[in-house]
């Protein structure tokens, strides 16, 4: 489908969240990096676009079952990655460090990539714990008031931050040193595929960092390409009013 050359690779997952397995084959990033263009990311990541583009063409044709995000109102997917994703990565996160922290003085005098890792995600759990937290108490509740607002017809009371704008940028730029950081990781993992030399804890150590990974793209998309640009419009409605 030709047209996909006018949309963003966020815009392109944001209509079908199936196209996510086609970007993530090609490490193409659809999250943090959603506002490129499907030519502008191709050229960065040095992929054919006709066989990118051959490969989402197939995906169009089977028919959509998933869930369209896009049509949910803004107060129940707030709901959704609360109760999802913040819950994953505060369930996923200690498991991750006990394998990594395991693995790392096993093997790390062989591997001492080990270490790097350990201490890239060791960074990256302090300062997810953090947003999580100034998303639920300032961001989030400020959203869902948009939302009473919308519904009661009351008159906007602005946030103390100013327009919604400002939280959000912060938290895009959060985004995106954790995309930056997995990135990283990645790297030093080799795709998070363990040496032939490891074992079954270096395996499954890999395993879980990778899900987590793919659960933070997915939770990163469903914010930066959906809540945040929605929760702008929403409160520039409001102010027009």
């Amino acid at each position: 489908m030709e047209n996909n050359l006018n949309l963003t690779v966020g815009e392109i997952v944001t209509k079908d969240f199936r196209m996510a397995s086609v970007f993530s084959e090609y490490g193409i990033d659809f999250c943090c990096g959603g506002d490129k263009t499907l030519e502008q990311a191709c050229a960065e990541k040095s992929v054919n676009r006709e066989e990118l583009q051959e490969k989402l063409d197939k995906i169009m044709q089977v028919k959509a079952e998933g869930v369209d995000f896009n049509s949910w109102s803004l107060d129940l997917l707030i709901d959704y990655i609360e109760k999802m994703h913040h819950t994953y990565i505060r369930e996923k996160t200690p498991f991750v460090l006990q394998y990594l922290e395991k693995i790392r003085d096993v093997h790390g005098d062989r591997h001492p990539e080990l270490v790097e890792i350990y201490g890239h995600f060791f960074q990256a759990a302090e300062a997810l714990s953090a947003h999580l937290l100034k998303e639920e108490r300032i961001l989030f509740p400020f959203i869902r008031q948009l939302v009473e607002y919308q519904k009661s017809g009351q008159r906007m009371e602005p946030g103390h931050f100013g327009t919604v704008q400002n939280p959000i940028a912060m938290m895009k730029h959060e985004h995106t040193v954790e995309g930056e950081r997995f990135e990283t990781i990645s790297r030093l993992s080799g795709g998070y595929q363990a040496p032939e030399d490891g074992c079954n804890t270096y395996r499954a150590a890999y395993a879980m960092l990778g899900d987590f990974e793919q659960d933070l793209h997915k939770h990163i998309h469903l914010e930066n390409n959906i809540l945040f640009p929605k929760a702008i419009e929403l409160e520039k409605s409001l102010r027009a009013t």
